[in-house]
């Protein structure tokens, strides 16, 4: 039960699972038992995702009693930065595809996730081959676009510069919201704004997710708040999309962007 929501396999769940096999393969590949990284200054680094993309999504078809396995492969792209890919399987069938690009980041003052910064690695001669080095190029590309603001059109959703046409305040909760870093964990983003978009929409049958894509840009310290603006909502005949953005309400600091579509089910 803890794999499984209301629409099939919890995205939720499956994000964090991914996110462990990333974490793991990491430390697997610096041969260590577990992982426990340090920079070239010995200061404690941990691995934040810049951006994450989940496509082909089928998880309504995952019910109770389901058996699936994931298959992960994790490349390191350049610097710091490493990639990796888990294909969901079940019954000979692939479900979802997930992308996750990571870094390694430190804290400049100690549990202030505002003086979050890129961790120093020595260099490494080891090179992607080239579908790895093509697919994280264009994730970078993409997540510096959308940091920029002027990311133009995606997931077939043309970017919109008028007013947000829904807003929410959300607190996160140090009990749920952040891990064990103290950092606000990347697949709660996803989480707060599916509730964002239930509390304003709720649907007659909830929708499932297709396609999304998380881009983050930094984190918050327990007791701020946050502000999410849907700016885009789109409805059609097989689903709806949206495009979100994640703001300290403090400072207005923009820490994500999330972009959606979703299918409507059938029952």
């Amino acid at each position: 039960m803890p794999q499984l929501s209301y629409t099939g396999l919890s995205e939720n769940w499956l994000l964090k699972t991914c996110g462990d096999l990333h974490w793991q393969a990491l430390a697997a590949r610096a041969g260590q038992a577990v992982p426990e990284f340090r920079d070239a200054d010995g200061n404690i680094a941990y691995a934040a995702f810049l951006a994450i993309r989940v496509r082909d999504a089928s998880l309504e078809a995952l019910g109770e009693h389901a058996a699936f396995r994931i298959d992960t492969r994790l490349d390191r792209v350049a610097g710091a930065r490493h990639l990796s890919r888990h294909v969901l399987v079940a019954d000979g069938t692939r479900c979802v595809d997930v992308e996750m690009m990571s870094t390694f980041i430190r804290r400049e003052r100690e549990r202030d996730n505002r003086s979050v910064v890129r961790a120093a690695f020595p260099q490494q001669d080891t090179q992607p081959d080239s579908a790895v080095a093509q697919s994280a190029d264009a994730l970078v590309t993409l997540a510096k676009r959308f940091r920029a603001g002027a990311w133009g059109e995606h997931l077939g959703i043309r970017q919109s510069l008028e007013p947000a046409r829904h807003t929410a305040e959300y607190l996160p909760c140090p009990y749920a919201d952040f891990n064990g870093a103290d950092l606000l964990y990347f697949a709660n983003f996803q989480s707060m704004v599916d509730r964002a978009e239930w509390q304003w929409l709720r649907f007659g049958e909830p929708p499932t997710v297709a396609q999304r894509d998380l881009f983050f840009h930094g984190n918050v310290n327990v007791g701020e708040s946050l502000k999410l603006s849907f700016s885009v909502v789109e409805h059609h005949h097989d689903g709806i999309a949206h495009w979100c953005e994640i703001r300290r309400v403090a400072d207005g600091e923009k820490i994500a962007d999330v972009v959606t579509r979703k299918r409507w089910r059938q029952r």
